[in-house]
């Protein structure tokens, strides 16, 4: 059974991992989601997730090096020096190569992660200039999406319960209406509260920022090709909070201004209020 249980695990990640690769190669629309057993990170949309991972990847051998180096001379001091071997046991108290070596060499490691990570905490807090601004704004517990560089229109974002999902849509992940930008397009999105703090987290774009009330923070991503990709408020908001998606929706440059023009009109503020979103239009 334990065999088994394995074998199936492993036959999912590879399954997963071909689906991956098969999605890159044919240059299909990607759809970006958390995946039955799933090991390390979801496939990388942007530019900014895909050096998380590089660094991810990089710091993953520096520490598999580190633990079997450490593992070896534990196994050596246990063999070289235990009471058998060594039944007269040295007074050596200090031994200055060693110290220095031992001092020396981690901070060079710590300097080299040091330099990687900085370069990185930049590339993602400095926002080059944007093609367009989204405002995100958390509320207990759903989204509004503004776009104010596209028509000035905006729409709610509300989890789709459990009882009205069609075929192919996720549960606790779909919403009525998905935030649509356009692929290939620098997007800063703009966060805020009107209630308590919430996140906007999308694991496979690499962005996770605060929407803290009476305050605006910033973040930005470039989704590289078409698709669907999910993320959820990260920022514990109540009871509610694990009922908070965010679906986000990369059209072609196309498709997205045809999207725009159809919410324009179906996004008319009456009194106030906007009417529902418009339809995404299928591929």
């Amino acid at each position: 059974m334990g065999l088994s249980r394995v074998a199936a695990v492993w036959s999912k990640i590879a399954g997963s991992i071909a689906a991956c690769i098969a999605c890159f190669v044919s240059g299909s629309a990607l759809a970006a989601e958390p995946q039955p057993w799933q090991m390390g990170f979801q496939p990388a949309a942007t530019p900014v997730m895909r050096d998380i991972e590089n660094f991810h990847s990089a710091l993953l051998w520096v520490i598999t090096f580190i633990s079997l180096f450490v593992l070896c001379l534990l196994i050596y001091v246990m063999v070289r020096f235990n009471h058998r071997r060594n039944p007269t046991p040295s007074r050596t108290t200090h031994n200055t190569m060693v110290e220095v070596a031992w001092t020396i060499v981690p901070i060079l490691i710590l300097v080299g992660i040091s330099i990687y990570s900085f370069k990185l905490l930049y590339f993602e807090g400095d926002i080059p200039k944007a093609d367009m601004t989204i405002k995100a704004t958390g509320h207990q517990w759903y989204w509004t999406f503004e776009y104010p560089d596209s028509g000035d229109f905006s729409f709610d974002a509300n989890l789709v319960g459990d009882k009205d999902l069609k075929p192919g849509q996720l549960r606790l992940l779909t919403t009525d209406n998905p935030l649509v930008v356009p692929a290939g397009a620098i997007v800063r999105v703009q966060t805020t509260s009107t209630d308590v703090i919430h996140s906007f987290a999308v694991p496979s774009f690499g962005i996770k920022e605060d929407a803290v009330p009476g305050r605006l923070n910033e973040t930005w991503f470039k989704v590289d090709q078409p698709g669907v990709y999910y993320g959820q408020c990260s920022e514990l908001c109540g009871n509610g909070h694990g009922f908070m998606p965010i679906m986000v929706q990369a059209l072609s440059k196309a498709d997205y201004d045809k999207w725009v023009a159809g919410a324009k009109t179906k996004f008319a503020k009456i009194d106030g209020a906007a009417t529902q979103v418009a339809a995404v239009p299928s591929n």
